[in-house]
Formats: C-alpha cells, sequence, structure tokens
C-alpha cells in the first residue's frame, strides 16, 4: 500500500456557516466555523498519515472499531467512517462495546447511538466488573487486571467477527504516557506501538489516533456532542501511576511549551547505537573504521549553528 489517500482525499467538505446565534455576530459564527473546519481537517490529516505511515488499514479490511463511550473513541469511530468515504480502498467497519456490567452503566446509550449513525455493531455482555472487585483488593488500582480481560474477551469477539484490524482508541498523550510509565515504573524503553500483533498471536491492532492530541479530542468531543459515558470502575481512581505521569506531561507542556511535541517526535527518531541494549546494537562489533559516523560520539545533537573552528577544523561539541 503505497498511499492511502491524498490530500484531497483528507480535505473535509467545504465550510459552512451556521447562522449567528442570539447574541452573537456574524463575524463570530465565522470564525468559530473556521476553526472547527481547521480542527476537523488536521484530525483527518493526522489520521490519515497515521494509517499510510504504518499501513493500518487495507483493501478488504473489516476493522473492529473498539468503542468504549469515552471521547477518544467515539471519535476515533467518527473520524474512521469519513475516512472510510473517502478513502481510495475499501473496507469495513464495525462497532463494538464490551459492556462490563458496571452498576449503574447506561447501557441504552450506546446502541442508540450507533444505531442512529447506521454503523453495524456489537454489544458484547461479559460481568468483568465482579471479577475485577472480587480479585483486586480495596483502594489497589484495578487497570491491569480489567484491561487484561477486556483484550481476552475482545480477541475472542474479534474471531467470531471475522475482523482482520482491531482498531483502539489511544492517542498520542496515552503513547507518551505509557513511555514515561514503563521508563519510571519498569525500567524498559518501550512505548506503545501504532501497529502490533495481539498477545495470542491472532490479531492486528492497530491506533488509528496515534498522532492525535488529547486537547483536539477534547474540542472535537464537544463540538460533536458524542454521549459521553464515564468509567466509574478505573477512570474514577485517582491514584494511578498513569495519571500521575499525565500530570507531569501537562506540567512540562505549561512550562516548556514545544516538549511534548519534542519527546513524541524523539520515539521516531531512535539511534541503537547510542544506548545500552546489546540485542539492538553489536557493541562487540564496533571497531575503527577510518571514516567519519555522523552520530559518532557526539552525544547531544546540537544542530541549530555553526561549529566553531579550531586551526581550521570543525570542533565537535559532546
Amino acid at each position: 500500500m503505497n498511499a492511502f489517500w491524498t490530500e484531497a482525499d483528507l480535505a473535509p467538505p467545504p465550510l459552512k456557516v451556521p447562522p449567528a446565534a442570539q447574541g452573537d455576530t456574524r463575524e463570530a459564527a465565522q470564525r468559530a466555523a473556521h476553526e472547527t473546519h481547521k480542527l476537523e481537517k488536521r484530525l483527518c490529516r493526522q489520521v490519515g498519515q497515521a494509517i499510510m505511515d504504518y499501513h493500518m488499514i487495507e483493501e478488504g479490511d473489516r476493522v473492529m472499531v473498539c468503542v468504549s463511550g469515552g471521547k477518544d473513541s467515539y471519535a476515533m469511530l467518527d473520524l474512521l467512517l469519513k475516512m472510510q468515504q473517502r478513502a481510495p480502498v475499501n473496507f469495513e467497519l464495525i462497532a463494538v462495546n464490551l459492556d462490563q456490567k458496571q452498576p449503574g452503566f447506561p447501557d441504552h446509550i450506546l446502541p442508540a447511538y450507533l444505531k442512529q449513525l447506521g454503523v453495524p455493531f456489537h454489544i458484547e455482555t461479559q460481568d468483568t466488573y465482579s471479577i475485577v472487585k472480587k480479585v483486586i483488593p480495596e483502594g489497589k488500582t484495578m487497570c491491569s487486571l480489567c484491561s487484561r480481560l477486556r483484550r481476552g474477551i475482545l480477541y475472542r469477539v474479534a474471531d467470531e467477527l471475522k475482523v482482520t484490524k482491531i482498531a483502539l482508541g489511544h492517542h498520542r498523550d496515552d503513547i507518551l504516557q505509557t513511555f514515561f510509565l514503563n521508563m519510571f515504573f519498569g525500567g524498559k524503553l518501550k512505548g506503545m506501538p501504532p501497529k502490533l500483533v495481539s498477545d495470542d498471536g491472532g490479531h492486528i491492532v492497530i491506533r488509528p489516533l496515534a498522532n492525535v492530541v488529547e486537547k483536539d479530542l477534547v474540542r472535537w468531543a464537544e463540538h460533536r456532542a458524542f454521549p459521553i459515558i464515564p468509567c466509574t470502575l478505573c477512570g474514577s481512581q485517582e491514584n494511578l501511576q498513569r495519571k500521575q505521569i499525565g500530570n507531569m506531561l501537562r506540567d512540562w507542556e505549561k512550562q516548556y511549551p514545544g516538549r511534548i511535541e519534542s519527546m513524541f517526535t524523539a520515539l521516531h527518531n531512535v539511534v541503537p547505537s547510542h544506548l545500552m541494549d546489546t540485542k539492538l546494537h553489536d557493541f562487540e562489533a564496533v571497531r575503527t573504521t577510518g571514516v567519519e559516523e555522523p552520530d559518532g560520539d557526539m552525544a547531544f545533537d546540537i544542530e541549530s549553528f555553526s561549529m566553531p573552528m579550531v586551526a581550521g577544523l570543525p570542533l565537535r561539541v559532546l
């Protein structure tokens, strides 16, 4: 798959300016419509780029879109439906929700919304809530067990529905949070890949929102008025390490604008020879070559200024 769609395919429909609300000016309505149009265009471009870069969706794919009732999965389904209309390849979408029987879960909302959209869907009902509450002690985080149970069920459903790809709604912020969680608490440089083989080896999992920032998803959810269903199981736990990492990243972005963007870019620019994993780089085979190495012994890349000269030769900055 050399290209998934062109810039023209990614472009949203022509801008429509809604009538001004009471008390609004025509100019304010135009500005609001223009900003929403820019947001839609950016989201479509970022999703399309991720699909193209990582070959996420191909001709004839049947994609299971996991919809939890949160803003991210709603936005993923919404954007994939837009992509489906414009893409030069044919693929199917089927929305799947796992009803985990959480007390008070409004199980009528998602079916009604999906019927309104006209998208094929499947609601899987499994009481994982009781299992998690029984096994995990009070006050302990439930995400790990809940996630494992959920994955196993979704893989089984994927087999039953004969899907070729499983789409999850993780975004750029989730990917960075996972990277720091693994580094701080797991001792690994490991993130959340945009495409991977599932735990059981039988499915391809994709993350079409990999390039999308969470704040844009918040704005899009407000614009589209998604019927959000809050998570009353793990989402309400305040002591989650993921929440702590999220707060840290948000603080960094406030203090140092652009740092998050730089960190995300770094995930695309890995230099194994400058890390310490012998499985990724053969340190034993390192020998002198007499040829200048582009990376060499430069530990920190400072390329924004001219290199000073000493005796007519460039001075390397260590």
